[in-house]
């Protein structure tokens, strides 16, 4: 997985709309090949990242689970412990 594209569910405050919009670009990104897509393939790419957006959203609304709430800063702060122990910064 890209290490871009960043887990959604299960979060307290639940994720935002900029979020999943981000992700969806990502995914997009990575399967395309494309940072920046041409003037010819904007549209379908633009079209991709939408729709991936509202897939995205529609899963994340649907999914059900026990566990509670992960906290925003905890998750982030286990990554950055995660990534200096990786890459020893």
């Amino acid at each position: 997985m890209c290490r871009n594209i960043k887990t959604l569910f299960n979060f307290d405050p639940p994720v935002s709309e900029q979020e999943v919009q981000a992700a969806s670009l990502q995914f997009v990104r990575k399967i395309s090949g494309f940072n920046k897509p041409s003037k010819s393939n904007e549209g379908a790419f633009l079209a991709a990242v939408d729709e991936i957006a509202g897939i995205s959203t529609r899963l994340l609304a649907s999914l059900e689970t026990n566990a509670p709430p992960k906290n925003r800063e905890e998750e982030a702060q286990k990554a950055k412990s995660r990534a200096a122990e990786r890459f020893g910064a």
